[in-house]
């Protein structure tokens, strides 16, 4: 039974693509970053559960990456979130016309079927603790399902801070 709801959790995850745009400032040398901490008063956006498992992903994530939390950080973190419902997609089509002579005209009403996907929005900056400035941002876009399990919700943000960090720190040219 472990194992079906291991391969479900990995067909979730896998049909939800994760969309993630990097952005950062081409001067910056990276290699001056080895510690960090987050903004005291970040509002993520997210709920309470959601923004800890968040924390705990990007912690994880870092630490593997050989960066610390600090109380004296190199840089501190940013994040911020919005969720929004996408118009759906399928429609049906109702059309009248007619024809008078070489006259003609027509009316074409579409209907939405179903409802959109739900999206979440999150937007990870890191800010450089001396310049007080942007040095690096993600924004991640992935389809979020309010009423998922924890279990759910834990591995789609693990999958999510992974996607991020892959690109930290970018590959600049020497």
């Amino acid at each position: 039974m472990r194992l079906l709801s291991i391969i479900v959790l990995l067909v979730l995850v896998s049909c939800a693509p994760i969309r993630v745009n990097y952005d950062y400032d081409r001067t910056t040398n990276f290699e001056n970053y080895k510690t960090y901490q987050y903004f005291a008063d970040m509002n993520t956006g997210l709920s309470e559960l959601d923004t800890n498992r968040l924390l705990d992903a990007l912690d994880a994530k870092m630490a593997e990456k050989g960066y610390s939390i600090s109380k004296t950080p190199d840089f501190f973190i940013d994040i911020k979130s919005r969720s929004y419902q996408e118009a759906p997609k399928s429609t049906v089509g109702i059309g009248m016309g007619g024809t008078s002579g070489n006259m003609g005209g027509g009316v074409s009403v579409g209907i939405p079927v179903g409802q959109g996907n739900v999206n979440r929005e999150i937007t990870i900056d890191f800010v450089d603790h001396g310049k007080k400035q942007l040095f690096w941002q993600a924004i991640s876009e992935s389809s979020f399902n309010p009423d998922a399990t924890p279990e759910i919700r834990n591995n789609m943000i693990n999958a999510i801070v992974g996607k991020v960090l892959s690109q930290y720190p970018p590959e600049q040219d020497k």
